[in-house]
């Protein structure tokens, strides 16, 4: 099925757009989205939501593309609803019913008795609903026909998980957790702790690396906007390693740097450094044990 949308002039804007998605959406859907308003050549997001979930969506335009596994590799925080009493295909809402639990008295000791055995780090077995892949194939293409394939359990670590508010089928929870994790299967696992099961109802991430979740940078917000209103929302293409340390080049420096080639670092401690000029952004080296800058990414 072709695009309805009329072709557009792209343009090479960088930058990191914080999205906060909708409900029902796929992450690529709303991705492209943002890519056609903002007449970008290039855009990536940074850690795929679920089309259930909603929150904060990382999507870097441009150059920023060059740096944003770093925020694929981040922490992430979400706020969730486990419904308990019921475990489900997909491991939320949306999938169908796969069996049905009495769920017990809850009280706020039990409660807390069962997520403490999910504070730090944990090994997790992958949902089949998921990107991974098997063969070369994403393991929710198996899911669908029905296929399901051993999953190794992987190590997450999950650094904070809060009670916010329960009732007598529903705990709301804050978790803070590394990549990798799943918090379909973190709800199943509580759910299977408690001895009733349960599954996702509601998923909102609030927090990825340092940036933290504006409600209002919606995709209605965007489209009610002209260029230069969006262009001013966009952070910096280096937002995702704002947080290493800098070096300042000469124009000379610069070229060098620009073209690959390894410069002096001066007194740069050794490590992940941004390179500027005259507060121009040129990209991320390395610099090694003898002070030398290494380019990494350069950035056009």
């Amino acid at each position: 099925m072709s695009d309805p949308r009329p072709k557009i002039a792209r343009r090479a804007v960088s930058g990191v757009f914080l999205l906060n998605k909708p409900q029902g959406h796929s992450s690529n859907g709303i991705l492209q989205k943002v890519r056609w308003l903002y007449r970008a050549q290039k855009a990536g997001h940074t850690g795929a939501l679920d089309p259930l979930a909603t929150g904060l969506l990382p999507i870097c335009l441009g150059e920023a593309t060059k740096f944003s596994h770093y925020l694929l590799d981040s922490d992430k925080t979400y706020q969730t609803i486990v419904k308990l009493g019921a475990t489900t295909t997909t491991g939320d809402e949306e999938g169908e019913i796969v069996q049905e639990f009495a769920i017990p008295p809850l009280n706020d000791a039990l409660i807390e008795s069962v997520l403490a055995q999910f504070r730090g780090p944990i090994m997790q077995v992958p949902p089949m609903y998921s990107a991974l892949k098997k063969d070369g194939r994403p393991l929710y293409e198996l899911a669908r026909q029905g296929i399901e394939i051993d999953r190794p359990a992987r190590p997450v670590t999950i650094f904070n998980l809060e009670l916010n508010a329960f009732d007598a089928t529903t705990l709301t929870l804050t978790v803070k957790c590394s990549k990798g994790t799943y918090i379909r299967t973190l709800a199943e696992d509580i759910g299977a702790a408690l001895g009733c099961g349960g599954h996702v109802a509601k998923l909102h991430r609030i927090q990825t690396a340092s940036f933290v979740l504006d409600e209002h940078n919606t995709i209605e917000y965007l489209e009610s906007l002209d260029e230069t209103a969006r262009d001013a929302l966009l952070l910096p293409t280096y937002a995702a390693v704002e947080y290493l340390p800098r070096i300042d080049l000469s124009l000379d420096e610069a070229i060098f740097f620009s073209r690959g080639q390894a410069i002096n670092a001066g007194n740069v401690p050794q490590g992940e450094t941004l390179a500027f000029e005259n507060g121009r952004f040129l990209g991320l080296g390395i610099v090694d044990k003898f002070r030398t800058l290494h380019p990494k990414r350069v950035v056009n």
